[in-house]
């Protein structure tokens, strides 16, 4: 109860276990996009290497990959053995192996340190969401899910930025930005407290005892809705320098200025989240959140000025941001305590392997419909999400007004 009003009284900034998960949540996003920056000139500076192209290009999915494998298995680690020394454990890993390309020798030896990177993002998502499950409720929750998404897309630009100016120096300087969260460590080590287990089994007691067995079904159904949308989203990341490019713009700075855009109204619109989700609940912030990905796409789609591929990613990154807060808000709030941490690992899981599966769909239809109809067809789906939870959540209006008997 504390905690909810400390987060209605809008004190979660100053609350040291809220802020060290948000910190948490930000490392992230940094994992694969950091080194972006530094792609071109590690190829030429591994120019020898047989593959250098090839592997240097992994370089950037290679955690993504790792995390689809590993973080099932960190989220049943997070339930059996603790939620604090996984966190603290995984923050210390993620500094060391992120950090690796600073010195190794070898790309093979970078590549397989990446993937390691992955083994410690999948440690840190997984008992962050169980944290947040185990600290907060309600309105609280719903704050704190929104905040999660702010620091992964302010973290994200501040990380990747800082990451292109250590770029023009030497192309090995980006992976010290990897070193950072050492500094995240001690606030960690005193603000997070492992929750008691006692407290975890009464809770999960009643929570068991309200879903039965029944709470695995719509958790993976809310996985499967995250994982598309995230592969929706993940079209501009993967898809827009090369968008830019077919329309004669420059690829370099106009992709900066566009996924920057996109990124920034993200950071600002999940700030929004909590009381759009209290005013109009979970199902109408997804109507709201599909609807703004769709009017995005759409524009993209239609108009091949430069201004409104802007606009658009604005407005895609806005609903995106709305949206996944809500995955995890409604998971937890489903899942029994004592198993927030496998949920946690199903939830990370289903970004990730959207993020993958994005650029292996929308390729092919690219060559086969281009890009115009590949942002038509991406916006006819979203405007399907938003359609059908606009009808669900007027369904549930009306059913609200019908007086009992």
């Amino acid at each position: 109860m504390s905690s909810e009003m400390a987060m209605d009284r809008g004190a979660a900034l100053r609350d040291p276990r809220a802020l060290a998960l948000l910190f948490a949540a930000s490392l992230t996003t940094m994992a694969n996009a950091t080194i972006s920056p530094a792609l071109a000139g590690l190829s030429e500076l591994f120019a020898g290497h047989p593959n250098a192209r090839f592997m240097t290009t992994l370089l950037v999915p290679a955690p993504s990959l790792a995390v689809i494998f590993c973080a099932p298995l960190a989220g049943m680690a997070v339930d059996r053995f603790g939620r604090r020394w996984l966190l603290l454990i995984g923050i210390l890993l993620f500094a060391v192996t992120g950090s690796a390309g600073l010195y190794l020798p070898d790309l093979t030896l970078i590549l397989m340190s990446r993937l390691a990177l992955g083994l410690a993002v999948a440690m840190i998502m997984t008992s962050q969401t169980a944290l947040i499950g185990d600290y907060y409720e309600g309105s609280a929750l719903k704050r704190l899910a929104g905040l999660q998404v702010s620091a992964r897309n302010f973290g994200g630009f501040a990380f990747i930025t800082l990451a292109g100016w250590l770029a023009v120096t030497s192309p090995r300087l980006p992976f010290a930005v990897y070193l950072l969260p050492v500094l995240l460590l001690p606030l960690v080590w005193m603000a997070v407290a492992e929750p008691p287990r006692r407290r975890r089994a009464a809770t999960s007691g009643q929570s068991l005892a309200s879903v039965g067995e029944k709470w695995f079904g719509p958790v993976m159904a809310l996985a499967i809705l995250q994982m598309g949308t995230t592969a929706l989203f993940f079209i501009m990341p993967t898809q827009v320098p090369f968008l830019l490019d077919s329309r004669g713009y420059d690829s370099a700075s106009g992709t900066g200025i566009v996924l920057g855009g996109l990124t920034l109204a993200g950071g600002l619109a999940a700030l929004a989240y909590h009381r759009a989700s209290d005013r109009i609940g979970e199902v109408g912030v997804f109507a709201i959140g599909y609807a703004l990905m769709a009017l995005g796409f759409g524009g993209i789609a239609i108009s091949s000025a430069f201004g409104a591929t802007l606009a658009g990613a604005v407005s895609i990154g806005s609903g995106f941001a709305l949206v996944m807060p809500n995955f995890v808000s409604l998971a937890l709030a489903i899942a029994p305590a004592e198993r927030r941490g496998v949920i946690g690992g199903i939830l990370t899981t289903s970004v990730f392997v959207g993020q993958v599966v994005s650029p292996f769909a929308t390729t092919p239809m690219i060559n086969a419909v281009g890009y115009a109809g590949t942002y038509t067809a991406a916006a006819g789906l979203v405007l399907c999400l938003a359609t059908a939870s606009s009808a669900a959540a007027v369904r549930r209006r009306l059913k609200g007004r019908v007086p009992q008997a």
